[in-house]
């Protein structure tokens, strides 16, 4: 199946750039561009991409509350975010706004095909050692901490609590499963029911909200 692209950049270069190398991968396609926030969420609605590329500093409308407003509103399509450095303080915002991760803008052309790829397979693009780094640190930048409720914590078992701390922690479900000595297919099912209680987009929405709700202390 092919996936559906969305490029949402300011700069001209960027767009093109990420569409040429994009297009050449034969499972994807680009669909469509945006030159901004306003733009992008109007692109959504009338494309419905799979993955969105989103730049986080533009005009009109910053990708961060584009991407709120495109998480918000269609479920189906991921947000993948664009950024010049990896511990920008603005990933962290986009991360709580539902984006499902980062990639650097100098990615190579095969980092970003499987990034896209990650993303609209419904996994989160952050790697164990970047989950650990990039959530402490952007848990410690936030100004604006909303710490969920006790209630939806307590929504969960004990062993989903146990599974979210070791997300949180940047563990693969392989992992997990080796940690607690039981099968993948289990913690799957686990993470699941995690995301499902909770009511998470996926594993990175997962890590946030186990910072935010102190299960795990940044640093």
């Amino acid at each position: 199946m092919t996936i559906r692209v969305l490029v949402v950049d300011d700069q001209m270069m960027v767009r093109e750039g990420f569409s040429v190398l994009l297009n050449a991968m034969p499972d994807i396609e680009v669909v469509g561009e945006a030159v901004n926030g306003r733009e992008a969420v109007a692109r959504v609605a009338e494309l419905r991409p799979d993955v969105v590329l989103m730049d986080i500093r533009m005009p009109e409308l910053n990708g961060i509350e584009a991407t709120r407003e495109i998480t918000a509103l269609h479920a189906d399509s991921k947000v993948l975010v664009l950024t010049t450095f990896d511990l920008d303080e603005y990933v962290y915002q986009a991360l709580r706004a539902g984006a499902s991760g980062f990639l650097l803008k100098d990615a190579s052309a095969r980092q970003l095909a499987d990034g896209v790829r990650v993303v609209a397979a419904g996994e989160a693009l952050l790697a164990p050692t970047v989950t650990r780094r990039l959530i402490t640190e952007f848990s410690k930048l936030s100004q604006t901490p909303r710490p969920p409720a006790m209630a939806q914590i307590g929504d969960l078992t004990e062993r989903e609590t146990e599974v979210l701390v070791l997300i949180a922690q940047g563990l693969s479900n392989a992992e997990i499963a080796e940690h607690l000595v039981v099968a993948e297919s289990t913690i799957k099912t686990h993470v699941s029911r995690v995301l499902v209680k909770l009511g998470l987009r996926d594993r990175t929405q997962a890590a946030v909200f186990a910072y935010e709700a102190r299960l795990v202390t940044p640093g």
